[in-house]
């Protein structure tokens, strides 16, 4: 494979060529991660699962991750194929669904894939869409898309052939997904911010989405008209903070209706014209209290060491913003309380199992995301486990509840660290050190997640502490 430096002595017939190349082994090696994904389910299949030990809480269970006519797999197998492949485990669910999907179910783009004619991605797409329907349902699809999958039509005509061929597989099961559809509403924010701002996305019949953009459309017309001089999409967004009070939006159209009618100057009016008096005025033209809109929330605002140099604040569930925008959008309609920084040092431990506010608070501080390898979740709702593992008894030892014996956690991710075979220790407060069942190292920090046995003198070095450091826990411990 040329390097940067070969590659600037390329001519461009020779980078031309040289970028087929470079297609060709991409589309190898994401054929391959998905035969390494069947291959990961066939060695992790149910018939290894002891029925006896699955009867026991939170043991693990053999689920059918992809769809119907897919076999069953051992639910924590995702863990440690998403590790390896540097995902996280939901993504490496996704792959073995996906691909279980292909190799069962769409046997035509399987064998394209194989051959190198069609790309994964369009592949698992067709396997994501596909997933709910029966085996027969999925084998019409196939057969219909399997030949445009290689490209030879834009992605969009893409996807419009793939939901026409669903639809078409079952007309009675399609009509039975739309009434099914429609009993799956929902007005929720959406959890991607972009510089300090948010969406929110509402799911609805045809007709609420058309008498909300109606109104919305109506007070945004009504605000111009008012005077207000920012452009549309603004105004409709302003629109959208009037109706979530619903009296004042009220009272804001029944004093525009009535400020609208008024004559525009009644003593002008032609005393002998023959026609009704013009109406006498209404009142000032009508202001819109924009502070009474405002909610009462609470944000937390995370400034750190140096934030006056950078002007960089993270509001949590939302992103950084810089201070500049702080004072802009939330100064004149906030109330900014400031509170101690916590420290995180001086958290007494205690001796009791429970786990005390205070420290959840400094664990979600020095430990925002889940600490399980490439783990996503940044909820405050997650588990705290005990790193090392809480024991009851007078003679056990006091202090087990404390900052740095703890690790925030999704319940599944839990189930796994305590019944799947995996180990974790915590050298320092923060730092996590994990080994998968088959004996990979990884260590995860504030700065993310690194496989410590790979490739470099200095990994192999760090991954040889990190074993005899497991070594003599594990000692200990015994």
């Amino acid at each position: 494979m040329p390097t940067t430096t070969a590659l600037e002595g390329l001519t461009e017939d020779q980078l031309l060529a040289h970028a087929e190349t470079v297609a060709r082994a991409q589309r190898e090696a994401e054929a391959e991660t998905l035969r390494i994904a069947v291959q990961h389910a066939i060695l992790n299949n149910a018939d290894r699962l002891d029925r006896d030990e699955a009867r026991r809480p939170g043991r693990e269970q053999a689920k059918r991750l992809g769809g119907a006519g897919t076999p069953e797999v051992l639910e924590f197998a995702p863990a440690v194929l998403g590790a390896r492949l540097q995902m996280s485990t939901g993504a490496a669910h996704s792959l073995m669904a996906d691909a279980l999907d292909i190799a069962h179910r769409l046997p035509r783009l399987w064998r394209r894939v194989e051959a190198l004619q069609v790309k994964a991605s369009y592949a698992r797409f067709v396997a994501r869409k596909t997933r709910d329907l029966g085996v027969e349902q999925a084998a019409y699809v196939d057969r219909r898309v399997h030949q445009a999958a290689d490209g030879r039509i834009p992605w969009t005509r893409f996807e419009a052939l793939v939901e026409g061929a669903i639809a078409a597989s079952d007309p009675a099961a399609t009509a039975e997904r739309e009434r099914e559809a429609a009993t799956r509403q929902f007005a929720n924010p959406t959890r991607s911010t972009d510089a300090g701002l948010r969406g929110f996305y509402v799911r609805a019949p045809l007709h609420v989405i058309a008498r909300l953009d109606a109104m919305v459309t109506h007070i945004a017309r009504i605000l111009l008209e008012l005077g207000d001089p920012d452009p549309e999409d603004q105004r409709r967004v302003k629109a959208v903070l009037i109706l979530t009070d619903p009296e004042r939006a009220r009272e804001l159209l029944a004093h525009y209706a009535a400020w609208q009618h008024r004559s525009d100057d009644p003593a002008a009016a032609d005393p002998c014209a023959e026609h009704e008096p013009a109406s006498p005025r209404t009142g000032p033209k009508p202001e819109v209290d924009w502070a009474a809109l405002m909610p009462t929330v609470v944000l937390f605002l995370h400034a750190y060491a140096g934030a006056q140099e950078t002007g960089i604040v993270r509001v949590e569930g939302h992103g950084p913003v810089t201070d500049d925008w702080l004072r802009r959008h939330l100064g004149p309609h906030a109330t900014i309380t400031v509170t101690p920084v916590c420290d995180l040092d001086g958290q007494a431990p205690v001796d009791a199992y429970e786990i005390p506010d205070r420290h959840r608070r400094a664990v979600h501080l020095m430990t925002p995301a889940d600490t399980f390898p490439w783990g996503a979740c940044l909820s405050r709702t997650q588990q705290i486990d005990h790193t090392v593992p809480f024991r009851h008894g007078a003679d056990e030892g006091a202090g087990q509840s404390r900052v740095g014996n703890y690790g925030p956690m999704t319940r599944f991710h839990h189930r796994i660290k305590t019944h799947g075979g995996w180990q974790v220790q915590q050298p320092f407060p923060g730092i996590y050190v994990w080994r998968d069942p088959h004996g990979a190292i990884y260590l995860v920090d504030h700065t993310g997640t690194k496989r410590l046995d790979q490739a470099g003198q200095r990994q192999h070095q760090a991954a040889s502490r990190a074993e005899l450091f497991f070594r003599d826990a594990l000692t200990l411990a015994a």
